[in-house]
């Protein structure tokens, strides 16, 4: 599952790393999306391992509503949900995965924490941060686009993260750790 904004306006945006994330491993798996409610799916493989890729289609501080209806739809354990999202407290290019943990101030996660009633599902951050100033507006941070500088290594960093996704479902969570964190792309 990949954290975002729906829409054409939010594509291209750090807060949607999750979408792009996504995006890649459908790409790479050939699955067909649809819209199935308040979500768009794709019913994929990683390394064998049957998945069910996810963006849903609310606004990142309610994404929680529609992981909740699906994850109880398909009866999945939360155990088997990873969930990629940005992270603006990491450097820009650099992966952080974990089996559990708090929200960690982002509201995507906490809708996801409060509609599920747990922090025990992995994730995948992805490092979109930059240094804080007094003018700094995190949320025209979050939902500005990268500059045309970044692209290639966004690119870069999307590809790395969808790696991490299927190490995650195919290896477990020690194995994606000790590979993907802290590697500076």
């Amino acid at each position: 599952m990949g954290l975002g904004n729906p829409g054409a306006r939010y594509l291209r945006t750090r807060h949607n790393a999750g979408f792009m994330v996504i995006d890649e491993l459908a790409l790479r798996s050939r699955a067909a999306g649809r819209e199935l409610g308040d979500a768009w799916v794709a019913e994929s493989a990683l390394g064998g391992e049957p998945v069910l890729l996810v963006k849903p289609l609310r606004y990142m501080n309610l994404s929680g509503e529609p992981v909740a209806r699906l994850v109880a739809e398909r009866e999945a354990s939360l155990a088997d949900l990873v969930v990629v999202v940005d992270d603006v407290a990491l450097p820009f290019g650099r992966l952080r995965v974990r089996e559990r943990g708090s929200d960690g101030g982002h509201n995507g996660l906490r809708s996801l924490v409060l509609a599920l009633g747990s922090e025990e599902f992995a994730r995948v951050r992805i490092g979109v941060g930059v240094e804080p100033t007094p003018e700094l507006d995190l949320a025209d941070f979050v939902l500005g686009e990268f500059a045309a500088e970044e692209l290639p290594r966004v690119r870069e960093v999307v590809g790395v993260a969808a790696d991490a996704v299927a190490c995650l479902v195919q290896e477990g969570a020690a194995v994606t750790m000790n590979r993907f964190n802290g590697r500076e792309l």
